[in-house]
């Protein structure tokens, strides 16, 4: 039987399954509005608690591994919520947000500021290759049961790197320039 989408999860959904837990960023992406942006500004403290406590070493390998991990609970979470790529599934950007972070430092707070409202730029308004990228994996106006849920995980996480990139290649032409 097909279940009905779940449009705005609730607490008790975010603590039924540790991928709920993950993919809605421990909780960022259970924000009323942007929750886009309340999952970019948790990625943003969440490092600097990294940083403070770990070698950049060890941050790129936590940043490694939360890929497949966010693979498997932005997927588990979507099939769950029924929806192809909820909003409120922000380990996206908390995954290409951290990325973004770790090539940028060491770097001030205004560099960090300017690198957090690009990457939103990039990533809420998806021009040139973000568009692309949010469209590759993506099964727009498919039914729940027809969606291929391993392509929605990466769907999911794909278009943010490709922000994540992007903003990345706009940092290094004005800091060239």
């Amino acid at each position: 039987m097909p279940v009905a989408p779940l449009r705005r999860p609730t607490l008790r959904f975010l603590l039924s399954h540790p991928a709920h837990f993950i993919a809605l960023g421990c909780g960022a992406g259970l924000a009323p509005r942007a929750p886009g942006t309340a999952g970019t500004l948790w990625a943003w403290a969440a490092f600097v608690v990294m940083q403070r406590w770990l070698p950049p070493a060890a941050i790129g390998w936590i940043i490694l591994a939360s890929l497949p991990i966010g693979w498997w609970a932005c997927t588990v979470t979507a099939r769950h919520m029924a929806i192809a790529d909820p909003g409120s599934i922000v380990w996206d950007e908390v995954i290409a947000f951290w990325i973004v972070l770790w090539l940028l430092m060491p770097a001030g707070l205004w560099a960090q500021l300017a690198a957090f409202v690009l990457f939103r730029v990039f990533d809420a308004a998806k021009p040139g290759p973000v568009a692309w990228a949010d469209q590759l994996f993506k099964q727009r106006g498919a039914t729940p049961a027809a969606f291929s849920w391993r392509a929605a995980g990466f769907g999911i996480i794909f278009d943010d790197l490709v922000a994540a990139f992007c903003t990345l290649v706009v940092i290094a032409l004005v800091r060239a320039w």
